[in-house]
């Protein structure tokens, strides 16, 4: 961009090329000479007299207004770093640090002529050798203090990999290392300053704020970061985002300000500078907009022309992020060390380079801390009133910001660069000769220094300063961001105090941490509370949020989790389901076991059966006790009285079976419930078979020529017949047991929050047979004690078998839909009921009418009275 090179031959076989300046900035400028020059382009000044920047005019110098005293602070602060490492024997011994100073003038124009000039030169000519070598007149630059004109600076000095050390730049944009790659900085990126923001909104918990920003790169790419970033790492959203207008514009003005007015956000995000602050501040104020939380930004945050006494009733309070706060000893007596020139001169070094330019600075901040002029100025001076300076005024008596070093700010990130680059060519120069990291193992030399050379040890440079402060930097540029949290103190007297209440920092082990100082918080409310900003209120745990179509997403409903579904947490976005055995509370915010259900011994139901049972099993024992005790009588020896105690076993049996049904399901019980229960009736049923089919037998032998009809009826037969029904009955419930077992089953069909044990029959077929076995040799006793009802005989047992029979398959023909519709427990307790029924009418038919004779009337317990011979009443 400055060189034209050119070729021309001045023999046949010699040739010589240079390279000619076509201009020279002429920049306000401060210099010192050294080995290795380091260059700084710092704001000296706010504002500019345009000159002619193209090529073909006469070169001039811009003429700048405004002195900024904290600009030439922060330059004095690297002219101090240099010249403190110059002093300091163990880093770069035998070399001498340099420095080139430029003022920017705040402008991008003036800012990128003073890094061409920088990495150009002003020599009007350069001759080039044959290998194209030597050092350039500086190695690195510190600066800028703008990310707009760093970004302009970058473009062209990451072309020839001239490294550039902001100390004030924060656009996250910077990091794009395919776009910047020369570009580090010891300030923290802006993305980090949003996430150091969005880690203070997390702590109080405000989702919901409005963003502010200025319209440049600053806030363009903050605003980027916040609106991609704030609802993944913190939950929040942004009620409205606007942007400042550069100029002061009244009318958008109030409208930002309504539009802040009208949201029910009470915390509001400003990524703009103090100019724009004070233009939307005077809205503010003529609105009288309060009950307002601002959060600042870092280019604010410390600025003292927003602390006035209309101002403060509005922003007190405020927490802003603000740059790290360090300690540079010895800056202030340097600083006090600070003397004019009292007559200019336009004299040169030895190097051809002026000397008036640190003398121009000098006086300019002599100038405007006594308030009086040095004569003649310079040209393009503009001339201070006043009376003549004498350069004997006593500085220390000066009471200005300019020597309060307390709050050392961007000056400390001065002090780092400056620092880093050191660090990064003492590591450089101490390069081992065939151990570098350059092609053919080589080093770089003093005498033949490149910036891109000087770049590779930068990015792998790492110290602490004397504050404490670790230095090194990331893949992109970036160092290891830390940000001190500032909090705006409305003092009673009227006093505005900005004190530190915290910080946030990354580090490499534990990732971005927040530390807050609650305690030491000036809230500007007269709860002296923070405030809640939030669009909906957390959903509490036991319900869900509900987004509202066409909100953002920190405005929702909160809709209770349905039956069966918790959430334990605040905000839960879905329910999830309660595990297979437990349900949800009533608050639906945790699980509980769900309640379980089986016909228990203990509740009123399985009482009264369980007593009932045992009950009828009692009276059998009594029967069967008044039966062995009464075994000689005719009424106990009729019709087979083996039968009779058998069958009066089998009933005992029957009885305790239903037992099994009581109680929670257990694989024992559930396979033995069913087998017992179907073995005893079958037992029973078929004692009342045997007998019906004796009874028939012994009349038809009464007739004449059916007396060998008895053979096949004698005891042995009965027994015979007993035991292979219940055997085939018995074959029955092991083939069933062994095909598909009953096993204890936890239903949870019938009640969602309920489990009901239960045994699955396994087998529907087999459960199905023993039934229908049991019914049908029931079936076949009926139908023959009701073909012998009608025999004579005084007492015949074919009645009572008959009335017994129908008892029983009655009950258990209204068992069966009984039994499907019912549903649990309930299913157990049909079953039950139908053994007690039916048991208790066989015994109460069958042995009711035969206790009544034994103990009531003993005079019809005999063998005529039976027979029907006995005449006498």
């Amino acid at each position: 961009m400055l060189y034209f090179c050119f070729t021309s031959a001045v023999s046949s076989s010699l040739y010589s090329s240079s390279c000619q300046l076509q201009r020279q900035f002429n920049l306000n400028e401060m210099y010192k000479p050294g080995d290795v020059i380091l260059g700084g382009i710092f704001g000296l000044h706010f504002f500019p007299a345009y000159p002619d920047l193209s090529f073909t005019s006469e070169p001039q110098q811009p003429t700048c207004y405004s002195f900024d005293v904290l600009g030439f602070r922060a330059s004095q602060t690297m002219a101090f770093a240099i010249d403190e490492i110059n002093r300091n024997s163990n880093l770069l011994p035998n070399v001498t640090l340099g420095y080139s100073l430029y003022d920017n003038c705040v402008q991008v124009g003036i800012g990128i002529g003073a890094a061409l000039t920088l990495v150009s030169g002003q020599e009007e000519q350069v001759t080039l050798e044959e290998n194209c070598v030597g050092t350039p007149p500086v190695l690195a630059i510190v600066g800028d203090a703008s990310s707009t004109r760093s970004i302009a600076i970058s473009t062209v000095l990451g072309l020839y990999r001239v490294p550039l050390v902001s100390y004030f730049a924060t656009c996250s944009c910077l990091s794009d290392r395919q776009k910047f790659p020369s570009f580090f900085r010891t300030i923290p990126s802006d993305a980090f300053q949003v996430n150091a923001m969005i880690q203070i909104l997390k702590h109080f918990g405000w989702t919901w704020a409005g963003l502010i920003i200025s319209d440049d790169d600053y806030g363009f790419h903050a605003a980027r970061s916040f609106h991609s970033d704030l609802g993944p790492a913190g939950g929040g959203c942004l009620s409205y985002t606007e942007i400042l207008p550069q100029a002061d514009d009244p009318a958008e003005l109030r409208r930002i300000v309504n539009v802040m007015r009208k949201s029910t956000a009470q915390v509001v995000i400003v990524f703009a500078h103090q100019s724009h602050m004070l233009n939307l501040m005077k809205e503010v104020v003529r609105q009288n907009v309060t009950g307002l939380q601002w959060i600042a930004s870092e280019a604010w945050t410390t600025g003292t022309s927003l602390q006035t006494p209309d101002v403060m009733p509005y922003l007190g309070g405020t927490l802003g992020i603000a740059i790290r706060r360090g300690e540079i000893p010895g800056l202030r007596d340097f600083l006090l060390h600070i003397r004019p020139e009292l007559h200019y001169n336009t004299d040169t070094d030895t190097d051809g380079n002026s000397m008036n330019q640190l003398s121009f600075q000098m006086n300019q901040f002599w100038e405007l801390s006594f308030q009086c002029r040095f004569a003649p100025p310079p040209t393009g001076w503009v001339e201070a009133g006043g009376e003549l300076c004498t350069g004997q005024e006593v500085i220390e008596n000066v009471e200005r910001d300019f020597f309060d070093i307390s709050d050392l700010r961007p000056e400390y990130n001065v002090y780092k660069a400056v620092y880093a680059l050191a660090y990064a060519l003492d590591d450089m120069l101490q390069c081992e000769p065939g151990r570098g990291p350059f092609s053919n193992n080589t080093c770089a030399h003093l005498q033949r220094l490149e910036p891109w050379q000087l770049m590779h040890y930068l990015e792998k440079v790492s110290f602490t300063t004397t504050f404490g402060d670790q230095v090194s930097f990331d893949e992109n540029g970036d160092a290891l961001p830390i940000y001190d949290i500032m909090n705006w103190v409305w003092l009673p007297d009227g006093r505005t105090e900005v004190q530190r209440v915290g910080e946030v920092k990354r580090s490499a082990f534990k990732g971005e941490e927040i530390t807050l100082d609650e305690d030491k918080i000036f809230w500007n409310f007269e709860s002296k509370q923070p405030p809640r900003s939030v669009c909906s209120e957390s959903c509490a745990p036991g319900t869900r949020i509900a987004r509202k179509k066409g909100e953002p997403e920190c405005c929702f409903d909160c809709v209770p989790c349905s039956e069966g579904k918790i959430s334990n947490t605040t905000n839960s976005m879905e329910c999830t389901s309660c595990p297979e055995d437990f349900w949800s509370s009533p608050q639906r915010d945790h699980c509980v076991p769900k309640k379980t259900e089986f016909l228990s011994y203990h509740e009123p139901l399985g009482i009264c059966l369980t007593t009932t049972s045992l009950l009828g099993t009692c009276i059998c024992v009594v029967v069967l006790g008044i039966f062995i005790h009464h075994h000689r009588t005719p009424i106990v020896r009729a019709n087979n009285s083996e039968l009779s105690f058998l069958l009066l076993v089998s009933l005992k049996f029957c009885f305790l079976c239903s037992l099994l049904f009581i109680g929670r399901p257990r694989l024992w019980t559930c396979q033995l419930r069913h087998a017992a229960f179907g073995i005893s009736f079958v037992l029973c049923v078929s004692c009342i078979l045997v007998k019906t089919m004796v009874v028939l037998a012994v009349f038809r032998a009464s007739k004449p020529g059916s007396e060998s009809s008895l053979k096949w009826f004698g005891a042995v037969q009965q027994r015979g017949t007993v035991l292979v029904l219940t055997t085939l009955q018995a074959g029955i419930c092991t083939a069933w047991l062994v095909s598909a077992s009953p096993v204890p089953h936890k239903n949870t069909q019938y009640h969602s929050d309920k489990i009901v044990y239960e045994c699955a029959v396994g087998s529907t077929v087999g459960f199905s047979v023993l039934l229908g076995y049991i019914g049908l040799l029931a079936v076949l006793s009926c139908l023959l004690a009701f073909l012998a009802r009608n025999l004579p005989d005084s007492f015949n047992e074919a009645k009572l078998i008959t009335f017994s029979m129908l008892i029983f398959c009655a009950v258990w023909v209204a068992f069966v839909p009984a039994y499907i519709s019912s549903p649990g427990k309930y299913a157990d307790a049909v079953e039950v009921f139908a053994i007690l029924a039916s048991s208790s009418g066989l015994l109460g038919a069958l042995f009711g009418p035969k206790c009544y004779i034994i103990l009531l009337r003993p005079e019809r317990n005999t063998k005529k009275a039976i027979m029907g011979r006995d005449t006498t009443k």
